[in-house]
């Protein structure tokens, strides 16, 4: 599937209630976290934290923190250095972010207050990265995304959970609607919201339900993701587009960016 087309998603509209995007985001932080959706793009990750001698990530688009923990626990071990995270967003999931604050003993910090992914603040240092937000982003925006990072000498990766395939589609249309039953209750921290949102009222699944269609069909693949980056002006980068995984749940399309050596 190599269309790429922009639609809207549910949760980008400023109308759109807080507390249904909140239950969307933590259904997609479970799912990503148990199914080590971004298991594949930890090689990438270490080459960012390796290059740039740097042990600190700076999450941008975080939503609920999906998989990050995983992600943290899984890079210290391989680097055999404790990698520190610092989420934020533009709508902080605070709920979450304080779960997650909590259960990594402070590993895992956030900035309570909205930070734009097209002018991160100066005082937010080391490698940015975005996982399953990027394709929100219709192209003029995606490239300022990539070239703030660029003006500011920051090495970044972006990651989506998908291959991007009709196969995909027909999965979540077919699936979604049991998984969502199931495993509702196990998602922590426990919301009545999410319980009033998901089996009495269910917001939170037709959100899902929608968004994840457009998401697929939002997603920029590997060739849009590289043209992107080489349209950054002024950028001495080392630039990396592809596709890693194999398996149900487990590939993911990524670029990732860095300044080359010696800049």
């Amino acid at each position: 599937m190599d269309i790429r087309l922009q639609l809207f998603e549910l949760e980008d509209q400023k109308w759109f209630p807080h507390v249904v995007r909140q239950g969307m985001q933590d259904y997609l932080r479970f799912m990503i976290s148990t199914l080590s959706t971004y298991e594949a793009a930890l090689p990438l990750l270490e080459e960012l934290l390796v290059k740039t001698q740097q042990q600190h990530i700076t999450d941008l688009c975080s939503g609920a923190g999906g998989g990050i923990a995983g992600i943290r626990e899984a890079l210290s071990k391989r680097m055999n250095v404790p990698v520190r995270v610092t989420l934020t967003d533009l709508y902080p999931n605070l709920d979450a972010y304080e779960y997650l604050y909590n259960e990594s003993r402070g590993t895992i910090t956030f900035v309570p207050d909205p930070v734009n992914a097209l002018a991160v603040p100066e005082n937010l240092h080391g490698v940015r990265t975005i996982f399953s937000s990027f394709h929100h982003f219709p192209p003029h925006i995606a490239k300022s995304i990539l070239q703030d990072a660029v003006d500011k000498k920051a090495a970044i990766g972006i990651f989506e959970g998908a291959k991007k395939s009709w196969t995909e589609m027909l999965l979540l249309w077919v699936t979604f609607p049991f998984v969502i039953i199931f495993v509702t209750l196990f998602i922590k921290p426990f919301k009545l919201s999410r319980i009033l949102f998901t089996y009495l009222i269910p917001l939170i699944p037709i959100g899902i339900l929608w968004d994840g269609t457009v998401s697929l069909l939002r997603i920029y693949p590997p060739k849009k993701l590289e043209s992107l980056a080489k349209k950054t002006a002024g950028s001495n980068y080392t630039w990396k587009a592809g596709r890693v995984g194999k398996g149900p749940g487990k590939h993911v399309i990524y670029l990732i960016g860095y300044p080359k050596d010696g800049e």
